[in-house]
């Protein structure tokens, strides 16, 4: 019954990723990213392992990740294997031997490994982008940053069946049948879905879309204020590669597939703008949030700590828990192994070995992210009591 009611709606299903639907990271404008994301994790993506064989875990500095590991236990204390591990985690001075001590004593390692049993996958990274914006539309600042439209439907399938957590169909009601929602090519400006729903306006249609990638960023007023926005939704299509869809037809060539590299191409052929991005029928909604001072929300519920938070696939990592990190810096070979904190998800972000590595605010951040498509490795630190129900032993 539910394989015919989701064929005959029409209708997209995916995972809620929360604040980021689309994958924020180069991946999406990457041609190569498939070849690294599996559709689903193995069913024992998780194999034991020994501290000795943590590539890096000895040389980094746990002092930095400390920040990031609190905020993960402001939701895993709520777990009863979890909440000693965190009591006394926040007890710990902020000296790097006590914090190794600590890990070495209350978790142990384990390996997070393939389908086809290779420890080896794609890393790409993220950030928070500024962009410049207004109240009201003018010709200066005449694209949108939109709500959450009233006529999106959304239901959550895990409401009816348990097996179905965390998927959600998204449409909308053509008289009494559920149909797929506008595509992008399908919400333009006039579109009466969108009549009201404009939050901000921007001057950049390129920034913009990138924005929506991102799932998170900042509008700076002329004033000088600033509005933080956030994912609020998305209209239930999934992502398409603009940068396959540019080396495909010849526009790039693979290695100049990145985020500048799309970018740049968008600012010399302005008239064919909209049919780069209607190639990509995923459309996401915002919502204003206050500003902590603090990194994005991500789909843990609690900010994102620049260079030690990652995106994962939660079926095959657990949301929160520690993850070591092992891999290399953007365009580089030098090492890049550090403790960070799975609390956060995102559309493209499937398969076991995959994270999306969180760098933080601004265009430096932005510079690194759209660059970063390295290899790597990882192991997920989970206190002695947890065995995880997808492990391999």
């Amino acid at each position: 019954m539910l394989g015919a009611l989701l064929f005959l709606a029409g209708c997209a299903i995916q995972p809620d990723a929360m604040n980021k639907p689309d994958a924020p990271c180069a991946c999406p404008v990457c041609p190569v990213c498939p070849a690294f994301a599996p559709t689903k994790p193995p069913a024992k993506p998780l194999q034991e392992a020994r501290w000795e064989d943590v590539k890096g875990w000895g040389a980094d500095n746990l002092v930095e990740a400390r920040g990031a590991l609190i905020e993960s236990c402001t939701v895993l204390a709520r777990q009863p294997l979890w909440s000693a591990a965190c009591e006394e985690a926040r007890a710990l001075p902020a000296e790097n031997a006590a914090l190794r001590a600590f890990f070495e004593a209350r978790f142990r390692p384990w390996r997070v490994v393939n389908p086809d049993a290779s420890t080896e996958g794609l890393v790409t990274g993220y950030y928070e982008p500024l962009l410049r914006g207004s109240r009201e539309r003018s010709k200066s600042f005449s694209h949108a940053i939109y709500g959450v439209p009233d006529d999106l439907l959304v239901v959550d399938l895990g409401e009816l069946y348990p097996e179905l957590k965390n998927f959600r169909l998204r449409g909308r009601l053509d008289g009494r049948k559920v149909v797929p929602y506008w595509s992008r090519a399908e919400l333009t400006p006039q579109a009466p879905a969108l009549a009201g729903k404009a939050l901000l306006w921007v001057a950049d249609p390129i920034e913009l879309f990138f924005l929506q990638v991102q799932g998170s960023g900042r509008v700076e007023l002329a004033d000088g204020r600033r509005v933080r926005v956030g994912y609020a939704d998305q209209n239930g299509h999934p992502y398409q590669s603009i940068g396959r869809w540019l080396v495909e037809q010849g526009e790039l060539k693979l290695e100049q597939a990145s985020m500048q590299g799309i970018q740049a191409w968008a600012r010399a052929n302005p008239k064919r703008l909209n049919e780069l991005l209607n190639t990509n029928p995923s459309f996401v909604f915002f919502r204003e949030l206050p500003d902590s001072g603090g990194g994005p929300i991500g789909a843990l519920g609690v900010p994102l700590t620049p260079g030690r938070s990652i995106a994962v696939d939660p079926r095959a990592v657990p949301l929160g828990a520690p993850v070591f990190l092992a891999t290399t810096l953007p365009l580089s070979e030098q090492p890049l192994q550090r403790l960070v904190m799975a609390q956060d998800t995102g559309g493209a972000i499937k398969g076991a070995v995959r994270a999306d590595f969180f760098w933080g605010f601004g265009a430096e951040a932005g510079a690194r992210a759209g660059r970063m498509r390295q290899r790597g490795e990882m192991w997920v630190l989970l206190p002695n009591a947890l065995i995880p129900g997808n492990a391999a032993k």
